[in-house]
């Protein structure tokens, strides 16, 4: 039966899903979101171990962006806190902050005499000259230095970004994001988990007539006319089918192909499995009583085995945790990180960096460890292989992190394909039901 008719339904409730929900609901459009899980975020939430608000997978929120810009469209307080510095290098046990002044050159400058080339070709890029597609950012760079801290700097740079190795980020999609784009120079943490901040932003959702169903799942997609007609949905045990003008789908290109069946056609379906390379991280959670770093913000290793960023939660949120204990995430990328790995292997390889960092981490009080991989990875797709946003089918479309701005990263990144999903929507909408 058709439960109910609306201007929009939106399939998950991940950064993507609630971005462009929280769009469309702020323009006066009737919304549902229908998400599988209990809880909203999807693979940037949070849950609770112990005690501990242990993040699931993203907790860097970025400032001043379209992240932020699309709390403010409801109204809503981003409820985020800003280390100062953001973002340190440790390299040889020593921390440098490059927010002092100096930036890429005081950076580089310490391990090779091509720092200055380098520094150009940042500034070439920001003037639209990039290297060639098929050269990815350590050939890239070794066309400058042979300098094997310098490349273990890029190599985890590109891992906590892109959730893939140097040699698996393309060098053009690398400059856009550091040197066009500009991103991640202001972020914060929230206080209460990630899951916070979509809590608060459902709840915008919510009170500006939006709809968030929780513990239901889309089953399959009605196709009339090279449109979708209607979504069926599996909620508290039971099948309804619910009509929508459009549809906007955050569960990545293969689920959507996953779901649709045959009506998105043989060549997308192919496209999903050619031209997307997902990428995995190891993201380990856990504390102690002695502080291990004396900085509020992200720190980048130099040489390590995979280990690339971590963070001490609780230097700005102290409430994450239970009194007397320091909270940290660490971030850590398998080679390959695009393909098969053993993952006993590359975790093992990820928790010994930490010890040779930090000799008290065997003491640590472990929370989790979470390889994300398969249908759950860190990235749907690594920077450089996204999808459009458009599909074959006039009315649906996708957003999130397999279907990014070239060279993008991060949550920024899925609430800008909600940004442009939204306006599709308007434009569609606009010649469909003229004024």
């Amino acid at each position: 039966m058709t439960e109910a008719n609306y201007d929009a339904i939106v399939l998950g409730a991940g950064a993507g899903g609630l971005c462009a929900a929280a769009r469309l609901t702020a323009a006066g459009r009737k919304v549902l979101v229908v998400e599988s899980k209990d809880r909203v975020g999807g693979r940037a939430s949070t849950e609770i171990i112990e005690g501990f608000n242990v993040n699931v997978g993203a907790i860097a929120l970025e400032l001043g962006s379209t992240f932020e810009e699309t709390f403010k469209l409801l109204g809503v307080p981003l409820d985020v806190r800003e280390p100062s510095p953001a973002t340190v290098f440790r390299i040889d046990k020593k921390l440098i902050n490059v927010s002092k002044g100096g930036g890429w050159g005081l950076l580089l400058g310490t391990f090779t005499k091509q720092a200055a080339k380098i520094g150009a070709k940042f500034a070439d890029a920001r003037q639209g000259d990039l290297p060639e597609e098929k050269l990815n950012t350590k050939e890239w760079l070794s066309q400058y230095t042979k300098n094997e801290t310098v490349h273990a700097i890029f190599r985890n740079l590109c891992a906590a970004i892109f959730a893939a190795n140097s040699d698996e980020v393309p060098a053009r999609a690398f400059l856009t994001y550091f040197a066009i784009k500009g991103a991640f120079k202001r972020f914060g943490f929230c206080p209460r988990g990630t899951i916070g901040v979509w809590n608060d932003l459902a709840a915008g959702i919510r009170e500006k007539g939006g709809e968030i169903w929780l513990d239901a799942s889309a089953t399959g997609l009605q196709v009339d006319d090279g449109r979708v007609a209607s979504v069926a949905i599996e909620r508290h045990g039971v099948t309804v089918r619910v009509s929508a003008g459009v549809v906007i789908s955050n569960i990545g290109p293969r689920g959507l192909v996953a779901l649709a069946g045959d009506a998105l056609g043989a060549r997308y379906a192919a496209d999903t499995q050619s031209v997307l390379k997902p990428a995995a991280n190891i993201v380990i959670n856990f504390a102690t009583r002695k502080r291990l770093l004396d900085t509020p913000g992200l720190v980048t290793f130099g040489k390590t085995r995979r280990l690339c960023n971590m963070g001490e939660l609780t230097a700005t949120c102290p409430e994450i945790a239970p009194e007397g204990w320091y909270q940290y995430v660490a971030y850590a990328v398998p080679i390959p990180a695009i393909g098969e790995f053993d993952e006993k292997t590359e975790v093992e390889a990820s928790l010994q960096d930490l010890r040779d960092e930090f000799p008290e981490f065997d003491q640590a009080k472990m929370l989790s460890v979470r390889v994300m991989r398969g249908e759950w990875p860190a990235q749907r797709s690594c920077a450089g292989y996204d999808m459009p946003q458009d599909t074959p089918l006039a009315n649906l479309w996708n957003v999130g992190d397999g279907v990014k701005d070239y060279g993008d990263g991060g949550t920024q990144a899925c609430a800008l394909t909600a940004k442009l999903v939204a306006q599709k929507v308007d434009d569609y909408f606009a010649q469909v039901q003229p004024a």
